[in-house]
């Protein structure tokens, strides 16, 4: 009864092989090889292609050898010998090849983050009611990829990713009524679904301290801005200097960082 081919490369039985391999410890060697193929096409297509291909290159070359083996009708013994030994020794490297890629994955890339701080020494105020009206920066604290355009409520990215938005406000009220504050976000000129928030500030002199953050699907060269509306032109964004024991107080802080995800 025939045996079943080891190889469906090279569709060789067990006994074709016996012909040219003195025992069945080289046979079964012959046998690891195929099945470390299959290993190898399996890792091709994943990050480790390219530490792959070189494993691949190998194993195409034993299979090369064993192919002109079971080519080869009238090889002498002696011959057959020494080409059957040239291939276990590939097989030995390929094994260890394939080995260090299940153990050692390849490092990625390093992809630095984008990120950008910036802020507003100065009072802002709306010039209509109900109006909106874009918030402005006029300082740069930090920024590697996320930079400030013209005009400078809009903060523009220069690398595709998923950015987070944080923002601080201090709002001041300079009327005695009730009055509404809203604040939302647009996204290259068009107002954001669903990303407003208000906030009702009662009293002359009272000040209110608005946080908020956003995460944002951006792509190079988009741009974000805060926008902002008030049912009365008292309610504006306060910026104060400094006066012990405490530093400055900007209108708006704004941090963006793109940390969450790698770069694409």
């Amino acid at each position: 009864m025939a045996t079943a081919p080891v190889s469906r490369k090279l569709n060789l039985t067990r006994d074709q092989l016996a012909e040219f391999l003195t025992d069945q410890q080289q046979i079964r060697q012959f046998e690891l090889l195929f099945s470390t193929v299959d290993q190898i096409q399996v890792i091709v297509g994943t990050d480790f292609e390219y530490q792959a291909d070189t494993a691949a290159a190998t194993a195409n070359e034993a299979l090369a050898q064993i192919s002109a083996l079971a080519q080869e009708t009238s090889v002498s013994i002696a011959s057959a010998e020494n080409k059957a030994n040239q291939a276990l020794a590939l097989i030995n490297k390929l094994t260890a090849a394939v080995e260090g890629l299940q153990m050692t994955p390849p490092p990625r890339e390093f992809k630095r983050s984008r990120y950008g701080s910036f802020y507003d020494t100065t009072t802002q105020s709306a010039t209509v009611i109900n109006t909106a009206t874009a918030i402005t920066f006029n300082t740069t604290d930090l920024s590697n990829g996320v930079y400030l355009g013209s005009p400078t409520s809009r903060v523009y990215v220069d690398t595709g990713g998923i950015y987070n938005f944080q923002t601080s406000i201090q709002l001041d009220s300079t009327v005695a009524t009730a009055e509404e504050f809203y604040l939302w976000f647009r996204l290259n000129g068009v107002d954001v679904t669903n990303s407003a928030s208000q906030v009702r500030v009662q009293g002359n002199n009272a000040e209110v301290f608005v946080a908020l953050n956003y995460f944002f699907n951006l792509k190079a060269g988009d741009y974000v801005e805060l926008m902002f509306s008030v049912s009365n032109l008292g309610i504006q964004l306060l910026a104060a200097g400094a006066v012990a024991p405490h530093p400055g107080i900007p209108s708006i802080i704004l941090t963006v960082s793109n940390n969450i995800e790698g770069i694409q």
